[in-house]
């Protein structure tokens, strides 16, 4: 069952982006046909059922990933009905049959994929609410994603004979309109609250389950910091990244529900949050003296950028350093206090004068930096 409902997905993408490329001359690009954002957004789409099928073939008990799976086969529909429609009604208008119904399909089925992914972050990671209390919250997710289906649904019914109104050819009457900003707001509202549950279980969070949550909150992190800047910046290049981010999202789901080496994010978040603060501050540093040199002590600019680049390099290193010493103690604490107890250790060994003391030292560093079940140490005799 996973297998094939994966496979009909992913064939169904594939699908649709066929049609883009033998459309590409014959399809505007205000409605998605061969362009570079449609094309990554849709290879990431075949992201959605694979990790489908991958959580359901080995976390079976687990709804997450019969969720993604859902999500993934309404994505191939509407992806490849978009297509199918454009090639039907526009490209080569009539020559393919049932080019409305495709039509009307794209137009609604995407609710689809917002619901399932609604209810994937409001299960996630155990893929059961965190609490009876919470049963309200899915009442209310479901409910309002129900009455947004109905409203696109309806949207998509008055705009039968216009359907690509939708999606950005001319624009749709007011009745239709009204609708569709209305089965908008809906969405939101359930988007919202679902991720209000995300913060709230992953505040309230211990142990495995928040090493879990915090693969989801860092990519989830990245995603919105591509967001925020892709209303800056409209390009071609922020909606590839957007679509990257949305593969990391998938993915640290993924690793969270298969609960593969969890331990390393608290590594990877203070890592990425070092370099990204000592980049900005060498950057800062790198054209803070170019500016004194050029503007104020009046240098040649070639003079100026060497001496800035040799300036930046060589603080490279203390900075990482130090950085990321503040880093882990607040992000990676525990390599923060197993450093810190080597480094006691190594400073106490200088003063060790016997072989029994150096070795209770050593058994006791090494059980308190690494918490081992069992500590032993082999010592070679020697003549």
């Amino acid at each position: 069952m996973p297998r094939c409902a994966a496979a009909g997905s992913v064939a169904l993408i594939g699908g649709g982006l066929v049609l883009a490329y033998v459309d590409r001359h014959l399809v505007p690009a205000s409605l998605t046909g061969w362009t570079v954002s449609n094309i990554s957004g849709q290879v990431v789409n075949m992201a959605v059922p694979v990790t489908g099928f991958v959580l359901a073939s080995r976390r079976p008990e687990n709804r997450i990933g019969w969720l993604f799976l859902v999500a993934g086969l309404a994505l191939g529909v509407s992806g490849f009905s978009n297509q199918y429609a454009l090639r039907a009604l526009v490209a080569d208008r009539g020559s393919w049959p049932a080019g409305q119904v495709f039509a009307w399909l794209s137009n609604w089925t995407w609710v689809i994929a917002v619901a399932a992914l609604a209810f994937l972050f409001l299960l996630f990671p155990t893929g059961q609410l965190r609490s009876r209390r919470w049963r309200r919250a899915a009442w209310f997710v479901g409910g309002a994603l129900a009455l947004a289906a109905v409203g696109v649904v309806i949207a998509a019914n008055s705009q039968w004979a216009r359907p690509f109104a939708l999606s950005g050819q001319g624009s749709p009457g007011g009745l239709t309109t009204l609708f569709f900003l209305t089965a908008a707001f809906l969405v939101s509202a359930g988007v919202l609250v679902s991720v209000s549950a995300l913060v709230v279980r992953f505040a309230k969070s211990a142990g495995e389950e928040r090493l879990q949550l915090k693969w989801c909150a860092t990519a989830a992190l990245l995603l919105v910091v591509v967001f925020v800047a892709s209303i800056w910046v409209n390009s071609a290049f922020v909606n590839v990244l957007q679509s990257v981010a949305f593969l990391c999202l998938w993915t640290a789901i993924a690793t969270a529900v298969l609960k593969y080496r969890l331990y390393e994010i608290d590594r990877i978040i203070s890592r990425t949050l070092a370099y990204a603060i000592v980049t900005g501050l060498l950057i800062g540093l790198y054209a803070g003296l170019v500016l004194l040199a050029t503007r104020v002590l009046s240098f040649s600019s070639p003079v100026a950028v060497a001496a800035a680049t040799l300036a930046a390099a060589a603080l490279f290193s203390p900075v990482r350093r130090r950085v990321q010493r503040v880093v882990d103690r607040r992000f990676n604490r525990a390599r923060y206090d197993a450093d810190m107890t080597v480094a006691l250790f190594a400073a106490h060994l200088k003063d060790a004068v016997t072989l029994d003391s150096v070795q209770d030292d050593l058994a006791s560093v090494v059980q308190r930096a690494l918490e081992p079940a069992h500590v032993s140490v082999w010592i070679s005799q020697r003549d």
